[in-house]
């Protein structure tokens, strides 16, 4: 967090707070819960001091803590994560609205095409699915994309649902957003070069979807479309996915599109 004279700026959304208002001490220890994640998920104190800016001495005493509240468990070397830490996310996604307005018609997405299908909304680098379909009788049967499942979070550069959102925002927010975060290539198939990726961007925003095929993980496809508020701002995208040697690019945008537009204009008027 950046200090300014009596304030507090966040370095992602720039919302500010004034200094008398902000307890660092609890900021530094959802810090430290971020830290965690799929590609990091037992780390020793310097790892988190690292990852996180602060002292060992700091870290070690927060770490200690939060394994004190029962949000982390430790073998005396290395600490993880424990099932404590997902009463905050059933919280949102039980009380939140737009999941709860989402699933039904997710559902009948699946029901009309058997594909899988979420919601997903932007935070800083990446994308978090909300809600996703769900049949029993299908599910079974069904092999999803990695990591698509509720929470998990996934790079918005190269995923149908990261790209639509990213499409919204500005041509100066676009560009500082890569500037932050980057064009990492995960496939063959990741768009890495920033004016490639500033076209694709401008082409997303022009048709109103986005196709995106293995550039996130091979064997993919996914077709995502915007969800706009009443004010007709962009909060969330839906989109479906499929194996690409299931599913062809014509049965998408001839067969899905129109079914994916008609559910984001049913969101609007129900948000």
């Amino acid at each position: 967090m950046e200090a300014q004279q009596n304030k507090v700026i966040h370095p992602h959304s720039q919302d500010v707070i004034l200094q008398a208002d902000y307890i660092a001490g609890l900021a530094k220890g959802l810090h430290i819960l971020e830290a965690f994640g799929v590609d990091r998920q037992r780390l020793n104190v310097t790892q988190v001091a690292e990852r996180t800016g602060i002292s060992r001495t700091a870290a070690r005493r927060h770490l200690k803590t939060l394994k004190f509240l029962g949000y982390l468990e430790t073998d005396e070397h290395y600490f993880w994560l424990t099932p404590r830490v997902l009463r905050f996310s059933s919280a949102y996604l039980s009380s939140a609205h737009l999941p709860k307005v989402a699933q039904s018609l997710l559902n009948l997405l699946c029901a009309q095409t058997s594909l899988t299908f979420s919601m997903v909304v932007l935070d800083e680098h990446e994308v978090v699915p909300i809600a996703r379909s769900y049949l029993p009788q299908q599910d079974q049967f069904r092999v999803n994309p990695y990591g698509m499942h509720l929470g998990n979070r996934l790079p918005a550069h190269a995923t149908s649902t990261g790209k639509v959102l990213l499409a919204a925002l500005s041509t100066e927010a676009q560009h500082a957003w890569v500037e932050k975060y980057g064009l990492k290539r995960l496939t063959p198939l990741t768009i890495t070069d920033k004016n490639q990726f500033y076209a694709e961007l401008d082409k997303v925003a022009l048709s109103d979807y986005c196709l995106s095929k293995e550039e996130h993980e091979l064997g993919i496809i996914a077709l995502a479309v915007p969800v706009l508020n009443a004010q007709g701002q962009t909060i969330a995208a839906i989109n479906c996915m499929s194996q690409s040697n299931r599913t062809s690019e014509e049965y998408l945008i001839q067969q899905v599109l129109p079914l994916l537009r008609h559910a984001a204009n049913e969101l609007r008027g129900l948000i």
